[in-house]
């Protein structure tokens, strides 16, 4: 985020309770404490004046090369107001959002008691598409310009793919992704199986944190998209087998099968039928088996070598 970001240290999470099989749980009596402060409306509808005020209260935000002139321009600006208008339309009552932050980070809670609540700040970074969720332990920064919908004009030149999950309910799914990257650590194993395992990993954490969000809008597909992945399973695994692709340690592999693209590039006719990153897909359905086939608590989980998971997970692709 070009003018307001100073880098941020991830600090990760520790789990502490035991696995509960069950994603859909009762969180009502955990309780979380957070603000939102929606530094979006205070410094857009700041002046020479009050600007002042919103640097003290965003001193995080205000690095010493952003002077008090380079801050008016930027309030000034008419494309910066007219994208402060457009994201007001949808976000002036920011209340639906932070109920469903709530609950995800009460979710978070119930599986690990040391989690503590992120103090969320919304702000416009002139649809930074990279840096639309930044988190570290006590702070949540929210581009909430890179969520207007799919079929707003802002977006007219951005792929369909990535338009997608430029909707409001994508925030608390790229939320809980953010965190959750902090609580996985990767084992640097290259092979193309480990690295499916450890998305999947991170996948099965959304199940448990959002129970109620929908399986298409946490790996990001549209219903067609999602279809084709559950419908050709089998050929999928069977193509993965076939090309000596799981222990392949080839960088090319990533931006095949696990990047966000348009679609998996397996050079087939029908790869454009195909959503992209679908071996995030599979290694969710392989998690998804070890967990249905082990009796392990979520630390257990969370520490199992991916080359063990798999051996263990039984894993047996849908015909």
């Amino acid at each position: 985020m070009r003018f307001f970001l100073r880098v941020l240290i991830v600090l990760p999470l520790f789990f502490s309770c035991s696995d509960k099989k069950k994603t859909q749980i009762d969180v009502s009596n955990i309780n979380v404490d957070f603000s939102v402060k929606r530094f979006d409306v205070d410094f857009y509808n700041a002046n020479k004046f009050s600007l002042k005020g919103v640097k003290e209260k965003y001193p995080f935000l205000f690095p010493p090369s952003f002077s008090d002139s380079l801050a008016l321009s930027k309030i000034n600006d008419s494309t910066e107001q007219e994208l402060f208008i457009e994201s007001q339309k949808i976000y002036q009552d920011f209340s639906g959002v932070k109920t469903q932050l709530g609950s995800l980070f009460k979710h978070i809670k119930y599986y690990n008691r040391k989690f503590r609540a992120p103090n969320v700040i919304t702000l416009l970074t002139n649809i930074d598409y990279s840096n639309r969720v930044i988190y570290t332990d006590s702070l949540l920064l929210i581009s909430v310009d890179a969520y207007l919908g799919k079929k707003h004009p802002f977006y007219s030149d951005y792929p369909s793919y990535i338009k997608e999950n430029n909707t409001k309910d994508n925030i608390v799914v790229d939320v809980a992704k953010s965190i959750i990257s902090t609580q996985i650590l990767n084992n640097n194993n290259r092979s193309f199986i480990n690295k499916i395992i450890y998305e999947g990993k991170k996948m099965y954490l959304l199940d448990l944190y959002l129970p109620l969000v929908s399986n298409k809008l946490k790996i990001g597909y549209t219903i067609d998209k999602l279809h084709w992945a559950e419908e050709n399973e089998e050929n999928i695994w069977q193509y993965f087998i076939e090309k000596k692709i799981l222990y392949s340690t080839s960088t090319k592999l990533n931006k095949r099968f696990i990047e966000d693209a348009p679609f998996s590039k397996f050079y087939l006719e029908a790869d454009q039928m195909s959503p992209g990153k679908i071996g995030v897909w599979v290694g969710w359905q392989i998690v998804n088996s070890y967990m249905q086939n082990n009796d392990v608590s979520l630390q257990e989980f969370l520490k199992i070598k991916p080359e063990d998971l798999f051996k263990k997970s039984k894993y047996k692709p849908r015909k």
